[in-house]
């Protein structure tokens, strides 16, 4: 991990120690609590938070995330970089024990991901990058050799028939157009549902050309997966806008989006 800045190597070693925790707790039994807004809380998402803090904090960059003390706006929007972590995105999926649940850490800046960095506990598999250092794909077991990792490359053409990854928890009406209008492109769309950020791990690999989403998600669910596919020449905008997402946002709720590979993106310009 030599050539990569300091910040970057603790997050992606805070991601591999807090998916080990994750697994200690999902592999025995656990409570879950219902949290205000009708979210499931665990203490898998409370231990990865303590594991990720005590790894990032020392860097003297804030944090804002799922779990995270949310400081008031007026304070954040001074912030010229900050980390925005999911301790355990689709925490629903881990309850129901199908393995599709993730750690996602982003660095911001000036409201821009610039890195971002997706693990999957039960594969002990991380994608990670950004603009500036490139996207590498990892095991847990091969941290500490770099020659081990494999560099992502930009995907080089559109599935035949395409592939669109969506939600196996969130469905929503807005979706049957955009598929109307991927029709227009491929008269055959298959569709690979998958839980949480794990459907940009489809997105980076080339298995997969795009992820609508028409339903309500936080910042943290989607800035790392962000900074790893706009490094790959993709994009994540908004539905409406065509605008790429903003973050550290007075409001944390993203607005729907959309998220396309490059060939994509060059076959629908």
């Amino acid at each position: 991990m030599e050539n990569l800045e300091k910040k970057y190597t603790t997050a992606i070693i805070a991601a591999v120690d807090a998916s080990r925790i994750i697994m200690g707790v999902y592999e025995n039994e656990f409570d879950t609590i219902i949290k205000d807004d009708g979210s499931p809380l665990t203490k898998a998402d409370l231990a990865s938070t303590k594991i990720i803090h005590e790894h990032l904090e020392p860097l003297g960059i804030p944090i804002t995330g799922e779990e995270t003390e949310k400081m008031p706006f007026l304070e954040r929007k001074k912030w010229k970089e900050c980390w925005c972590v999911d301790p355990l995105d689709g925490t629903k999926e881990f309850v129901n024990r199908n393995g599709e649940f993730a750690v996602n850490i982003a660095l911001l800046r000036d409201g821009k991901p610039v890195f971002g960095l997706i693990a999957s506990p039960v594969q002990r598999l991380m994608f990670f990058g950004g603009i500036e250092t490139g996207v590498f794909k990892m095991n847990f077991d091969d941290i500490n050799t770099p020659e081990n990792w494999t560099e992502v490359s930009d995907p080089i053409s559109v599935n035949d028939p395409m592939v669109m990854t969506c939600s196996r928890s969130h469905h929503s009406g807005p979706v049957v157009n955009f598929i109307n209008e991927l029709k227009k492109l491929s008269p055959t769309i298959e569709f690979a549902k998958k839980g949480s950020s794990l459907k940009f791990f489809d997105l980076a690999s080339g298995a997969a050309d795009a992820y609508p989403r028409f339903a309500p998600t936080m910042e943290w669910d989607i800035a790392a997966g962000q900074a790893i596919l706009e490094a790959l020449g993709g994009s994540v905008v908004h539905a409406e806008t065509g605008l790429p997402l903003y973050y550290n946002k007075e409001n944390l709720t993203n607005p729907y989006f959309i998220a396309k590979t490059k060939p994509l993106l060059a076959l629908s310009s």
